[in-house]
């Protein structure tokens, strides 16, 4: 990581994407690449949770998304799939899922939890745990649940995607944490 800051601007924290492969991105989630048809379900097929209401699968138009990012999203009860229509490059902020039990809030007092405005608790992601990956080809990522993530950022001026959530995630389920209060900004190049 590099920083840089200018006077009285926000910390820019540069990163290097990472190729998202199985092996690289398997903290946070998964990277399904194409199987032969008729194949059996296995570990290689998107480990799926959307046991928690309606599943949604649709297609989002996404303009102006570039390579910087500030905010953070996370869904406490659904795990979801993103992938670009095309198999064009796109790139995904993350950090490892940080929920936190209830019980175990109750019994460390001490601990830096906050709950949600939907109830759940979480840590709050460092600025160390962050990292931006590319993704390529036609594959798509499953995001494990509770994993921190900002995008799909590309650098087209506007891309198609898949998304698989459940219908009422971005209502019910969309806890967000900004590096802002910190004073930071993520940027990389590719």
């Amino acid at each position: 990581m590099e920083t840089t800051k200018p006077k009285s601007e926000p910390t820019i924290i540069k990163l290097k994407p990472i190729e998202a492969t199985p092996e690289s991105f398997k903290e946070f989630g998964q990277v399904i690449e194409a199987s032969p048809d008729g194949e059996k379900f296995g570990p290689n097929d998107a480990q799926l949770d959307l046991s928690k209401g309606i599943p949604r699968f649709y297609i989002m138009n996404l303009q102006n998304r570039p390579l910087k990012f500030s905010t953070f999203t996370h869904h406490a009860s659904v795990t979801q799939c993103l992938g670009s229509i095309g198999g064009n490059v796109w790139y995904l902020g993350v950090a490892k899922p940080s929920l936190v039990d209830s019980e175990e809030v109750k019994k460390n007092k001490g601990k830096t939890a906050v709950q949600s405005r939907f109830g759940h608790f979480y840590v709050p992601p460092a600025i160390d745990d962050v990292h931006v990956f590319r993704i390529s080809g036609p594959k798509f990522i499953k995001l494990n649940i509770g994993t921190w993530h900002a995008g799909p950022l590309f650098k087209a001026d506007t891309m198609d995607f898949y998304n698989l959530e459940l219908s009422d995630t971005n209502v019910v389920d969309h806890t967000t944490h900004s590096f802002k209060e910190n004073g930071v900004i993520f940027s990389f190049d590719d």
